[in-house]
């Protein structure tokens, strides 16, 4: 069976509504917290762990902060979980106070090891006896924890000092291994399947981000510098979940950079992200207002890049529900943006939690099934390579069964009530049809202005 053609995309006047934002942020009841620790127990359980440990340092908290509601700050910590003892935490000289301000209850012990370089190192007690006292011993079987699932679970990337204690304590007759899947795991993992209330923490994560995006696009100028756009985010503080970036000109086509002092030209390529805990927002495109004030040879760019994006991009929501194989995300953009020219090579779409990047479903031939509760970034990025630059629509997304969807209803009516103003923009004004299933999270809602001095002007498939 052959899949019906996207329309035609094509630039029009789009007046992009205002959808509203959060007067406070959703807070996670303190006894969720509890729950979680007991379904990775449970899971640790069928797969005959002993003992659980959860690695975090600052730029690789979101199992712990998942788990705990804490993340350490300046120094790294140690999460030790048994089958039914309270949990032990282990942190260093300026995060034992924290630890104890968590919603999870837990046993602290100072670990100065986990300090920064030269501070005090007189009052903890080695990492082998600390260890050894909450069960890890002889023959047992232990559980790591910390950042990325690898498919040897023999290799383990928490710091050595950490394992090799641990391998010391097991001796030969126990096992170390990676258990990151446990949380972290693509088709069910505890991280990927959200409940009601972190989904409206997500939502309105992603309404700051996009927000932020909104209004730089709103207010870029050429002549202000990097920094000073930057400014135009308005960031309020939260957790950032990448390093803000901002680049124009020639080191734009290299994405990840930070942003600096060079004043941003007109006719200049720009790209930008914005990232905080549980939502990402990404925009790219050229600083004019027409394509006659693009570089010769690339002024067809809505022609040959953005419009076959956009309607690649389109039919990639339409295709999300509920029970869709991630493979059929693949398929979608192999075919629509296989050709080299458009140098996609990374997985067109991610689940999103805390950090920015889970983990990922979509992939050739992928099986895995989208279940009610993921989270997933809509990231599917050119790297062209060429002067014609990139374009980029990258929003936050949840799915939702008819069942998650009446309780967040119930439970969040106002960011259900922004979800379906999202859903409406989408349909009517971009011509983009989604599943019941797709909740946008993003202010932005697929709002894609190739010219960012035109931002008024943007991508839709609606005639």
């Amino acid at each position: 069976m052959t899949a019906a053609r996207t329309p035609r995309a094509r630039l029009r006047a789009i007046n992009l509504p205002e959808f509203g934002m959060p007067a406070t942020r959703p807070e996670l009841p303190p006894s969720r917290y509890a729950e979680r620790v007991a379904a990775l127990r449970a899971r640790a359980d069928e797969r005959e762990y002993d003992r659980l440990v959860v690695y975090a340092d600052r730029e690789h908290s979101a199992n712990l902060a998942f788990l705990t509601g804490f993340d350490p700050r300046f120094e790294e910590a140690l999460l030790v979980l048994g089958p039914d003892d309270p949990p032990a935490i282990l942190v260093g000289n300026e995060c034992h106070g924290t630890a104890g301000a968590a919603p999870l209850p837990m046993e602290r012990h100072l670990f100065q090891d986990f300090s920064l370089p030269e501070q005090p190192r007189d009052r903890s007690r080695p990492l082998a006896e600390i260890l050894a006292g909450k069960g890890v011993g002889r023959g047992s079987r232990v559980g790591v924890l910390g950042w990325k699932p690898l498919a040897d679970r023999s290799r383990i990337e928490v710091p050595s000092f950490i394992v090799d204690e641990l391998r010391g304590l097991v001796g030969a007759g126990g096992a170390v291994e990676n258990a990151n899947d446990l949380l972290m795991d693509p088709a069910d993992g505890l991280r990927v399947i959200n409940d009601v209330d972190q989904l409206a923490v997500f939502e309105h994560a992603s309404c700051q981000t996009s927000d932020g995006i909104r209004r730089l696009l709103a207010g870029l100028r050429p002549g202000m510098t990097e920094s000073e756009g930057v400014r135009l985010l308005n960031w309020n503080g939260m957790p950032l979940s990448c390093h803000v970036m901002l680049t124009a000109g020639p080191r734009a086509s290299f994405g990840l950079f930070s942003p600096g002092d060079r004043p941003i030209g007109r006719g200049e390529p720009l790209t930008t992200a914005f990232g905080v805990w549980g939502a990402l927002t990404c925009r790219a495109g050229w600083v004019v207002e027409q394509a006659e004030e693009l570089p010769d040879g690339v002024r067809d760019y809505v022609d040959r890049l953005v419009a076959p994006y956009f309607e690649a991009v389109a039919e990639w929501y339409g295709a999300l529900h509920v029970g869709q194989t991630a493979g059929a995300l693949q398929e979608i953009i192999d075919r629509r943006l296989g050709d080299p020219f458009f140098g996609i090579f990374l997985n067109p779409g991610h689940q999103l939690h805390l950090d920015e990047w889970v983990s990922s479903p979509v992939w050739r031939g992928s099986t895995v099934e989208l279940r009610s509760g993921m989270a997933m970034q809509v990231d599917i990025i050119p790297a062209t390579g060429t002067p014609w630059f990139t374009t980029n629509i990258e929003d936050g997304i949840a799915l939702a069964d008819e069942g998650l969807r009446a309780t967040f209803a119930t439970a969040h009516p106002d960011a259900w009530a922004r979800i379906g103003a999202r859903r409406a923009f989408m349909r009517e004004a971009l011509g983009i049809q989604l599943h019941p299933d797709v909740l946008p999270l993003s202010n932005l809602a697929a709002h894609l202005p190739p010219f960012l001095l035109r931002p008024d002007l943007a991508m839709t498939l609606s005639g």
